[in-house]
């Protein structure tokens, strides 16, 4: 095998010196050379051009970059479109039941944006007494850690010992003669641990940072609502201007219903499942930690239904919240475990069974893919990534298996 650059003002197949035959040693052998952008492929006697764009792949690439900065950078505006977007798609057949009753398209998306939005908020009142319980406990865990760290069985805890090393550090200088000056300056910048104790805790910023994060997460729920409204009215609006915007092509205009067809089935079916699975975690870790006898049983259960969006991840975060409170409460290894382990058996048995099957039954996708694409997107955007990356690649596969040109996503996505 040789490759030869390619003359374009002559043809291949009318150049009249053919190529000398390579020798039997260098058989498998392969010399590059550049004619600008231009390789010709030499394999057993026939010539294969092979055109290069470096110009285009490089262009491509720096579009690429900064397409993933732009999204980042855009974060505010993109996490509630998309949020708001699922969310429609998943409520707009109730709005296309609601109209097969004769009723109004505009009354049934007001009926069903106030029913989600009164059902969030019941739940919410119904469970705040026992989130507000947890929040008042957090202090009591922050000195039942501290009390642990500084109890002592005989010996000095490790608290103890470094406090006992930097008191000793700090007589050792003391002796070296420094004047008084020097000292109360190396005093001020490293204060001895009894003064690192004794000092004021900034509670307020952590209160204004706890209100600037509440304030904005509100903002961004009631951008959400009204995303939700108004596509909801719009209905099918959007997908008639989609269609017309791909030209006089009859052949287009079919491959793009067939595309949006597809989204929104998916999107439906995922959604669909995604609130079947966390609806069955929430109850069952209720049960669960209500016959364990775990304080604010349900409050957890209600964190353990939201935090299970986030896919391979959700289990986690409720293992150690579960675990915390356990230990929060009891005080004991055992109980600590108990509890650790129950949420753990709950989350893996409907997450990595149920969620997963029903996941590739719908989405018929990677899983390695699927795992890759949500560290990208949790990298972009965090938890949001988390809960966003799923129904992203979803679509991206979808788009991906309709146009031509993205054969290799769709084989990269898909089973």
């Amino acid at each position: 095998m040789q490759l030869a650059p390619t003359d374009p003002a002559m043809p291949a197949a009318s150049n009249p010196s053919p190529e000398p035959a390579a020798p039997p040693g260098d058989a498998g052998r392969a010399d590059t050379r550049t004619a600008g952008d231009d390789i010709a492929l030499h394999i057993g006697g026939m010539r294969v051009p092979l055109h290069v764009n470096a110009r285009g792949l490089s262009l491509g690439i720096l579009a690429t970059i900064a397409f993933v900065f732009a999204l980042q950078w855009a974060q505010k505006f993109f996490v509630p479109l998309l949020l708001g977007i699922l969310i429609a798609y998943t409520l707009n057949p109730v709005v296309r039941w609601l109209e097969r009753w004769h009723v109004k398209r505009i009354i049934g998306a007001t009926l069903v944006t106030a029913v989600i939005v009164g059902a969030m908020a019941g739940t919410l009142y119904r469970l705040q007494g026992e989130f507000f319980n947890i929040l008042d406990e957090l202090p009591t865990l922050t000195h039942k850690v501290t009390r642990i760290l500084t109890n002592t069985t005989g010996q000095r805890s490790t608290l103890q010992q470094m406090q006992a090393a930097a008191a000793e550090i700090e007589r050792a200088a003391s002796n070296v003669g420094a004047d008084a000056k020097r000292l109360a300056q190396q005093r001020r910048q490293y204060p001895p641990p009894a003064a690192a104790a004794s000092s004021p805790i900034r509670v307020m910023d952590w209160v204004l940072a706890g209100s600037m994060s509440l304030a904005a997460f509100m903002s961004q729920a009631t951008m959400v609502v009204f995303l939700v409204f108004f596509l909801l009215l719009a209905g099918d609006t959007f997908k008639r201007k989609l269609v017309k915007l791909t030209g006089p092509s009859l052949t287009r205009k079919k491959v793009t219903v067939h595309i949006l067809d597809d989204i929104n089935t998916s999107i439906q079916s995922y959604m669909f499942m995604l609130l079947v699975t966390n609806i069955l975690l929430a109850l069952l870790m209720w049960g669960a930690l209500r016959l364990i006898g775990l304080e604010n049983a349900g409050a957890w259960a209600a964190f353990s239904g939201v935090a299970h969006l986030m896919p391979y991840f959700g289990p986690l975060v409720i293992t150690v919240a579960t675990g915390m409170a356990a230990f929060l409460q009891f005080e004991t290894l055992s109980m600590v475990t108990l509890v650790a382990g129950a949420s753990l058996a709950i989350a893996t048995l409907v997450g990595m069974v149920v969620a997963t099957w029903m996941t590739g039954k719908i989405a018929r996708m990677n899983p390695a893919a699927v795992f890759v694409s949500l560290l990208f997107w949790g990298w972009l955007w965090g938890v949001w990534g988390l809960l966003l990356g799923v129904p992203v690649v979803m679509v991206l596969k979808v788009v991906a298996e309709r146009v031509e040109g993205m054969e290799v996503v769709s084989e990269l996505l898909g089973e």
